[in-house]
């Protein structure tokens, strides 16, 4: 029930994630059940016994409710039963549209962070030269401290271990300028931090260096990469429009720019990971459509199939000296 339309892209991203992927999954649709029911029928579909059920949640918390505070208020929220399955060992991944700050607040208090994670932080996907590139924190954590910035490196890496497919990825930190010495004191600690540290650090990247590749996982604080994330959105989105004009313009029916359009579409990346806690959280655009959930489930599930949750508490109990 997250979406701007919800639950039209909902159900029809869920359908199509049952037919698109070649491993097994089950999927369950958390919302009004009257709405969503009449959602599949539509579509010509049922909740099939064994792939597809579907769980009532009448309540939705809203874009503009302080977050923590609606989810005490409304336990029957999709956002609130849906993180629930997950802890209860009925479900294994939650994926939501729904109020960002709604679904971190109810991951962080029903799943809890892992051990040695302080700060969990929304990881966001952005297209480069060179592949994708995994920018943390994309928005959950506007203050941080140096520590802060090696956790999410940490977290980073193992993603795109695990999901990526990159068996060892470069990490940088944003920074205005290459040398050490550059940025505010919370660039020069993080970046003693990572110097020191057994990741592939390649130093300072500034943000003209993103788009070429420079690095596999970016780090930051929330707020600059909350900028850096919306500024990337709103860069593609004008790039994309700028080529169908032209298109329209010189009356081709195709440049063969299919494959730059589904590069600069933020809908191919599949979501935004909650990276830290116990559980596998993705969190999505409310303007989300049917594809981009069909792809956030998939990654959802390949985060299953991957074993990254125990993977990222490995390796933190092993960076923190925590027995597990």
């Amino acid at each position: 029930m997250g979406t701007d339309t919800s639950p039209g892209p909902e159900v029809e991203g869920a359908l199509e994630a049952l037919e698109a992927f070649p491993f097994p999954f089950e999927l369950i649709l958390v919302g009004d059940q009257q709405l969503v029911s009449q959602e599949l029928a539509r579509h010509g579909a049922s909740p099939r016994e064994g792939r597809l059920t579907l769980v009532h949640a009448p309540e939705r918390i809203a874009p503009g409710e302080p977050p923590a505070a609606a989810v005490r208020k409304k336990p029957n929220s999709s956002i609130v039963v849906g993180v629930k399955l997950q802890r209860e060992g009925r479900a294994e991944a939650f994926v939501s549209a729904g109020s960002t700050g709604a679904v971190m607040a109810a991951s962080l208090f029903f799943l809890r962070p892992l051990p040695g994670v302080d700060r969990p932080a929304i990881g966001a996907v952005l297209p480069t030269a060179a592949g994708p590139t995994l920018l943390l924190d994309a928005g959950a954590n506007v203050d941080c401290k140096p520590h802060h910035l090696l956790q999410f490196a940490l977290l980073g890496r193992i993603y795109a271990q695990d999901l990526l497919g990159l068996e060892q990825p470069r990490v940088g930190l944003l920074n205005i300028g290459e040398e050490p010495e550059k940025g505010n004191e919370l660039a020069v600690e993080a970046h003693k931090l990572l110097a020191a540290s057994q990741l592939r650090f390649v130093g300072n990247v500034e943000a003209r260096e993103i788009i070429r590749g420079a690095c596999d996982v970016l780090v930051c604080d929330g707020f600059a990469g909350n900028l850096i994330l919306k500024f990337y959105e709103s860069v593609a989105e004008f790039v994309i429009g700028l080529l169908k004009r032209e298109l329209q313009a010189q009356h081709a029916e195709s440049l063969k720019l299919d494959e730059i359009f589904r590069v600069l579409d933020y809908a191919e990346y599949g979501g935004a990971p909650l990276l830290g806690v116990n559980g596998v959280t993705i969190i999505m655009h409310g303007a989300s459509p049917a594809r981009a959930i069909r792809n956030a489930i998939g990654v959802a599930a390949e985060a299953i199939r991957s074993g990254m949750v125990s993977h990222m508490a490995r390796e933190l109990a092993r960076e923190n000296g925590i027995t597990v």
